[in-house]
């Protein structure tokens, strides 16, 4: 007995990779907004000092 016809997957063309690339090419580096640009490169702010605390935490063995 074979699977119905509602329950067989239809063959891909690869759509979503072709509207991917599309995208790219029109929203990709060169047409970013200098805005946009600006926020993906600016540098990360951590505090390492909130970091360490919780790997010490961690290693003291106390979770949440």
């Amino acid at each position: 007995m074979s699977r119905q016809a509602a329950d067989r997957n239809a063959k891909s063309d690869g759509g979503r990779l072709k509207h991917f690339v599309e995208v790219e090419k029109a929203h990709g580096e060169e047409g970013s907004h200098p805005a946009t640009k600006a926020v993906h490169e600016r540098p990360v702010k951590r505090d390492d000092a909130a970091r360490l605390r919780e790997f010490t935490r961690i290693e003291r063995g106390k979770t949440a």
